[in-house]
């Protein structure tokens, strides 16, 4: 199936995956009503030994470890495995994505980052949650003023507790000189009183940010890591790589420079959510999470699978706890 032109394909995904949760469920065969009421979020979940840590951006009260939205609007990074993303669907039915939100809310963490409103909504309107939710702006090169007014707006009315300039948009206008667009944009999203933030996988964006002094509220910029056997070779690393393919890319890489971003970010004094934390899946948490705390995160956003929620929660109490002290200082 194609993605239509001029249509975000993480909000494409994310609009597609009821429909695609349904056709797994039919393969595997219909949930009987008993078994649909078992998968639905209602017995208790056990509460993390180590108690979640908690930040704040603007009113928001965060915790430091958030929901990545690919596992919630239907999207993972497969590298070369084609068969991931049908794997994925097949597995995460819309009950078990009720289910998943209820053990994170269940283990302290209380807001979903990007993707997954309607998920997010369902869950706390049947449910009884309260989960929180920070969605992305999708910024345009030569987008009109009122185009974006709307899409803001619309990205509002899900409940945000704040939005950020989607890391893919903040790339793309920096990559073009646009970084008056990007301002635009992060000054008319703070009109809705909601703290705004930038995101990227270049290091160039906060650069950029900074110099220009765009009025945003926080940084959504990637951080892991380059010891990885899949890394792309430093030779062929370029800006861009992402966007733009090239030797070396395979769906594989997220933050070429690591030790430059950790540097620029230690002089940087807004708060910083990192993501792609994981590399993908090349980093077992154990060395990620340390990895981004202590070279000045603070927050991180990954995608999870029910199973993942209690060791990575108590895996942040505990880091967390052991960075209180770190170089950079703790800027939420």
């Amino acid at each position: 199936m194609s993605v239509p032109k001029n249509v975000c394909r993480r909000d494409f995904l994310g609009g597609s995956l009821t429909a695609a949760g349904a056709v797994a469920c039919a393969g595997l065969g219909r949930m009987t009503a008993t078994a649909a009421e078992s998968a639905a979020p209602s017995a208790p979940a056990t509460a993390s030994s180590e108690p979640m840590p908690y930040g704040t951006i603007g009113k928001a009260k965060i915790s430091r470890l958030l929901l990545g939205g690919n596992l919630v609007s239907g999207y993972m990074h497969a590298r070369d495995l084609k068969y991931v993303n049908q794997l994925f669907r097949a597995y995460v039915t819309e009950e078990k994505m009720m289910e998943t939100l209820r053990l994170a809310e269940a283990h302290g963490i209380n807001t979903v980052f990007e993707t997954g409103a309607n998920f997010i909504e369902r869950y706390n309107r049947e449910f009884g949650g309260r989960m929180q939710f920070i969605p992305h702006i999708q910024v345009q090169v030569g987008q009109a003023e009122q185009s974006l007014k709307d899409h803001i707006q619309k990205q509002v009315d899900t409940g945000a507790v704040a939005l950020y300039v989607w890391g893919v948009a903040g790339d793309r206008l920096v990559q073009a000189g646009e970084i008056k667009q990007l301002a635009k944009a992060v000054e008319l999203a703070k009109r809705h009183d909601l703290p705004v933030g930038v995101g990227s996988h270049s290091l160039l964006v906060p650069m950029q940010c900074e110099q220009h002094q765009v009025p945003c509220d926080f940084y959504v910029k990637t951080l892991h890591s380059d010891q990885y056997p899949s890394a792309t070779p430093k030779a062929q690393r370029k800006e861009f790589i992402w966007l733009d393919g090239g030797e070396g890319w395979y769906d594989n890489m997220w933050c070429i420079n690591p030790e430059e971003t950790i540097e620029f970010m230690q002089t940087v004094s807004k708060p910083w959510l990192a993501f792609k934390v994981l590399a993908a899946g090349a980093f077992d948490p154990k060395q990620a999470f340390p990895y981004a705390f202590k070279n000045g995160a603070d927050f991180i956003a990954v995608g999870m699978f029910d199973f993942h929620i209690q060791g990575n929660s108590e895996l942040v109490g505990r880091v967390v706890r052991r960075e209180q002290n770190r170089q950079r200082p703790w800027r939420a």
